[in-house]
């Protein structure tokens, strides 16, 4: 599959082979059964499938535009939902869409939100109210993602690593992590958090500030912050994140969630 699929992506005539579309179909039946990733862990880091994204991004032009009816509603599009969910140990309340493609582990809860195709969500994880997966994006076991959190999807570069959410993770109201950037397990985002690749993410634990770009750190506990920033026009702050403590290591997950928040008084 991933030879044909590289081909076409580099010959875009041969979309019109029957091959080639059974081909990208299959993979986006893979994606949508859990039994192909965009990006999965590989030691301490993440590998990405640049292969498969080119699949989901080649799946749009084969496809059809159709009326997709579900009782009232009605939609007008090339990606079919996602169904089935009884059988798959999902629970999902009205108006929550997951399209077809992306993969719900047994146990995901999905309140009215939005999950879009090639994105993976594990076990235990709820997908709050008004939040959203982007395409491709990674959300790990046990993650809660708040009202409103906004998870970027990465398609192109094909070559770029998805928006990763580790196992255990809180991502607190309106939080926004967009452009590839990877929330490592058990860390705790404030409300409205905002991370993009380039946002200065700031541990000022200790006696220096520690700088990272695009990667939060295991258990850390993170807040909204700014720094200042001299432009021609003067100095003026900019946006940043700020690390302000560690979630202490606990068997009990939910505990040490709860003893995070208070210790550090983080609005969820």
């Amino acid at each position: 599959m991933k030879e044909i699929i590289e081909a076409a992506w580099n010959d875009r005539t041969m979309l019109q082979s029957e091959e080639v579309k059974k081909t990208i179909r299959s993979v986006i039946e893979l994606l949508d059964a859990g039994e192909l990733r965009v990006a999965e862990p590989s030691g301490k880091d993440w590998i990405t499938h640049e292969w498969v994204k080119k699949a989901v991004i080649l799946y749009f032009p084969i496809q059809e535009m159709q009326t997709i009816e579900v009782g009232p509603f009605e939609f007008h599009d090339k990606i079919p939902l996602k169904n089935g969910f009884a059988a798959k140990g999902v629970r999902v309340v009205p108006q929550a869409i997951a399209r077809f493609g992306s993969f719900l582990e047994k146990g995901v809860i999905l309140m009215p939100s939005y999950v879009n195709i090639g994105a993976w969500v594990g076990s235990g994880t709820m997908v709050d109210t008004w939040a959203t997966v982007g395409s491709c994006a990674q959300i790990g076991r046990n993650v809660h993602l708040s009202g409103g959190v906004g998870i970027g999807g990465v398609l192109e570069p094909t070559q770029a690593t998805p928006t990763i959410i580790e196992d255990d993770c809180f991502i607190g109201s309106r939080c926004i992590l967009v452009e590839g950037v990877r929330v490592c397990k058990e860390a705790v985002l404030g409300a409205n958090v905002v991370i993009t690749q380039s946002t200065h993410i700031i541990d000022v634990t200790g006696p220096d500030p520690v700088q990272y770009t695009g990667y939060v750190p295991p258990r850390s506990v993170v807040i909204p912050g700014s720094y200042s920033k001299q432009f021609n026009a003067g100095e003026f702050q900019v946006p940043c994140a700020l690390i302000i403590g560690q979630r202490k290591e606990s068997t009990d997950k939910k505990v040490s969630l709860n003893e995070a928040l208070r210790e550090y008084d983080v609005s969820a």
